[in-house]
């Protein structure tokens, strides 16, 4: 391929600190401009430092229709990771901006986080932890997960790779979601029910939504109640899709039985009555920081540099 002279601006810091991606983006953007001092951009030093290029790939750096309005040059978005919540798609598309974005390069990193979170929590792994670090030789009863019902909440690219993983357990396989796949739903085992049924009847459940104005708070107070008596909930997905309140209230009175999120509505997350309970897990948004799923996200960024379109179309069209 023939190198491009566009210039390309790299604002996440893991694609900028990467050999290889930045070496694949070179080949063919010889004029990139990396973050390699490993700032965490926001408002004016993200615009400051996309100032003067076409083209750019970012990660979870807002952006928004003051900073399109900032930086006119910018064109193409070629989005690192598989979120774009944190993109103003509407802006993006009114000022003619393109996105190139890839769902799903990242599905078995997030899979089998959470199936770890779904393992680790169930045999009650903190708390035999938490007992050894503080001096205590304690046999800690936990359950398996073999034959437990688990539900998903959210059967897009992620949720579908948690189902297969699954199978494995001899698990009933709950799923909620606005699409059908009659096929892989047959393949899989998978039984297509609503979300009270859903909430209800599993013994943990593991979130795989999008964030839009759709899905913002769908797991709130009434949600969590309907959940049984000593169910693990999980998230790897967004952090404002469950009220964090009132799952540490559940949690800190006892009624549900664990927590493990790797999102938050704010991160890091500050004074976030979930962080330090003995029955909630906290990991900092790793579900994708795997070797194999950076070299993905990575390279399907570039790639969105020359197969971009219009943002709301491409976000329709590809689901996590």
């Amino acid at each position: 391929m023939i190198p491009n002279d566009v210039p390309v601006a790299v604002t996440s810091r893991s694609f900028s600190k990467h050999p290889e991606l930045r070496q694949a983006l070179l080949d063919r953007y010889p004029n990139a401009t990396f973050n390699d001092a490993g700032e965490s951009l926001r408002g004016q030093a993200l615009i400051d430092f996309l100032k003067g290029h076409e083209k750019a790939i970012t990660a979870l750096e807002p952006l928004d229709a003051a900073l399109f309005d900032a930086v006119p040059e910018l064109r193409v978005v070629g989005k690192y990771g598989v979120g774009h919540d944190m993109i103003d798609l509407k802006a993006m598309q009114a000022r003619g901006v393109k996105l190139g974005w890839t769902a799903g390069v990242n599905r078995r990193a997030v899979a089998e986080l959470a199936l770890g979170f779904a393992l680790t929590l169930i045999r009650r792994v903190p708390t035999s932890l938490a007992l050894v670090s503080g001096g205590e030789w304690r046999q800690v009863t936990g359950r398996q997960l073999s034959g437990r019902t688990v539900g998903i909440i959210g059967l897009g690219n992620v949720g579908k790779d948690l189902a297969g993983l699954l199978r494995a357990f001899d698990c009933r396989i709950l799923a909620h979601d606005i699409h059908t796949d009659d096929n892989f739903c047959a393949r899989v085992g998978v039984e297509m029910t609503g979300l009270d049924q859903l909430l209800s009847d599993s013994e943990v459940i593991s979130i795989h939504l999008p964030l839009d104005d759709s899905t913002r708070g769908m797991i709130g107070a009434n949600q969590l109640a309907r959940m049984r008596d000593g169910a693990i909930l999980i998230n790897t997905a967004r952090g404002n899709l469950v009220d964090e309140a009132a799952l540490a209230a559940e949690l800190g009175s006892g009624r549900l039985g664990a927590g493990a999120f790797d999102v938050f509505a704010a991160e890091p997350p500050e004074n976030n009555a979930l962080i330090g309970l003995d029955a909630f897990l906290a990991t900092p948004h790793i579900g994708g920081s795997t070797e194999e799923a950076i070299l993905a996200m990575g390279l399907a960024a570039i790639e969105g540099l020359d197969n971009a379109g219009d943002p709301i179309t491409v976000a329709r069209g590809n689901r996590p």
